[in-house]
């Protein structure tokens, strides 16, 4: 009798064998960069410009994070744009959510920044046109239409440019039916703490990258498995002690409130290609 192949290897894993074709299995290659070790601003670098504008894009790219993190939104007439939140209040001098402005009215509200600048609300095309070959773009997938996102990302040529977190098991379908070959991302359960836990997840919903570690015993077998881990630790008062801690974890990446630090500790520690395995 012919043996069914995932349920051998399944077999393999739990029993502590992981070999290098289990590993690659099923997993989209993730964007590709110019450093090992990936550093992403969160909602582009906002210390001084305000989150999600084209203004935070560049200076993310200025001061060379490998991705930068945009959140996406829909208006009233169906136009995606940046936005963390779902009301413009907290970013803007406008009131009410995204979803009751139609583009017009969205264009007009202003964003003022640190540098004493006055901004806008970013469409997703304008952010596209900026990152393209530039910078890696790890999309957190708010409230939107995954075929016409990814709709704008194919006129963009940026397929291969764009790392997608998914909310909800409905966007993780949404995007496998409609863009198979993008690489997503997400949060693996917290009780997910056995081996047997993790392979139940992902065989529900396979990842090529996760935010979270629920167990450390489960590291051997995530880093096996090939999926890649970027952490949050996004925080107004990121220290030093924070990233050294996260590094140690075997993880590939950080999502940051502080890039341009967080790149010159990475490069007067020597480590900007993470730390060397023992």
């Amino acid at each position: 009798m012919r043996l069914n192949v995932n349920i051998l290897l399944i077999t393999m894993v739990l029993s502590g064998f992981c070999p290098t074709v289990f590993a690659q299995q099923a997993l989209q290659p993730l964007p590709e960069s110019k450093n090992a070790f990936i550093v992403i601003a969160h909602r582009g670098s906002h210390l001084i410009k305000p989150e999600n504008t084209i203004a935070s894009i560049e200076e993310a790219i200025s001061i060379g994070a490998d991705y930068v993190e945009l959140d996406l939104r829909t208006t009233k007439d169906g136009k995606l744009v940046l936005l963390h939140n779902d009301q413009v209040d907290q970013v803007s001098n406008g009131k009410g959510k995204i979803k009751d402005l139609d583009l017009e009215e969205v264009k007009k509200l202003i964003l003022k920044g640190k540098d004493g600048g006055l901004h806008h609300i970013a469409t997703f095309q304008d952010a596209l046109k900026t990152c393209k070959d530039r910078i890696n773009i790890y999309l957190d997938f708010k409230a939107a239409d995954v075929a016409q996102a990814y709709s704008e990302i194919k006129k963009a040529g940026m397929e291969k440019e764009i790392l997608v977190y998914v909310n909800s098991s409905e966007q993780y379908a949404s995007w496998r039916k409609n863009a198979p070959k993008m690489p997503l991302m997400s949060t693996l359960s917290r009780m997910a703490v056995t081996k047997e836990d993790l392979l139940e997840s992902l065989k529900k919903m396979p990842l090529e990258a996760i935010d979270n570690i629920p167990s450390k015993e489960l590291l051997p077998i995530i880093r096996s498995m090939g999926i890649s881990i970027f952490v949050d630790v996004q925080n107004s008062s990121e220290t030093h002690e924070d990233w050294s801690a996260a590094m140690k974890k075997s993880i590939q990446g950080m999502q940051t409130d502080h890039p341009q630090a967080l790149i010159e500790y990475l490069e007067k520690n020597m480590i900007r290609n993470g730390l060397k395995e023992n």
